[in-house]
């Protein structure tokens, strides 16, 4: 399936985008990134023979990606310019979305019946916790915690097995 998925991304690539760079994600399925748009699209397996899920999304500030905006599921053997018909719509809805305009509504792209997601409130950030100086590593109190564990361990194992015989 990765290889059907390379492939058809290879050529929705070359008819969207010049400028384009397509890799491997770790799910399985294949990312198209054309950079000098701020856009990118993925093709992943959907368990399905031929069939694969299509997504659309918008590249930020720092060349992280957002979440997708869109999402459709597509057949790999119709012919390209038809998948490239459905990827330019869903990146005219994802430009949309980052423009700030209206919501164009739910997508009929791809089969008929499938819409796609509605797209989810955006999140607040995490707020980080401040760093105080400590380490990831585990500090001195649980070395003491462990050592004692142990201590307790080993007395009881050499009471029951190999204790003096009173």
């Amino acid at each position: 399936m990765y290889a059907q998925l390379r492939e058809t991304a290879a050529e929705l690539a070359g008819v969207l985008w010049r400028e384009h760079t397509v890799y491997r994600e770790r799910g399985g399925g294949v990312v198209i990134r054309g950079e000098h748009v701020r856009r990118w699209i993925s093709l992943a397996p959907t368990g399905g023979k031929d069939r694969a899920l299509l997504r659309a999304g918008r590249i930020l500030d720092g060349g992280t990606t957002a979440p997708a905006r869109t999402e459709v599921v597509v057949d790999l053997t119709a012919p390209v310019a038809e998948l490239a018909t459905t990827c330019r719509r869903m990146l005219a809805e994802v430009a949309a979305a980052a423009d700030g305009s209206a919501d164009p509504g739910p997508s009929r792209a791809g089969r008929p019946g499938k819409a796609r997601k509605a797209p989810k409130a955006p999140k607040a950030p995490k707020a980080r916790a401040a760093r105080t100086g400590r380490s990831r590593h585990t500090g001195a109190g649980s070395w003491v915690v462990l050592v004692l564990v142990g201590v307790a361990v080993a007395a009881w194992a050499y009471t029951l097995f190999g204790g003096p015989g009173y």
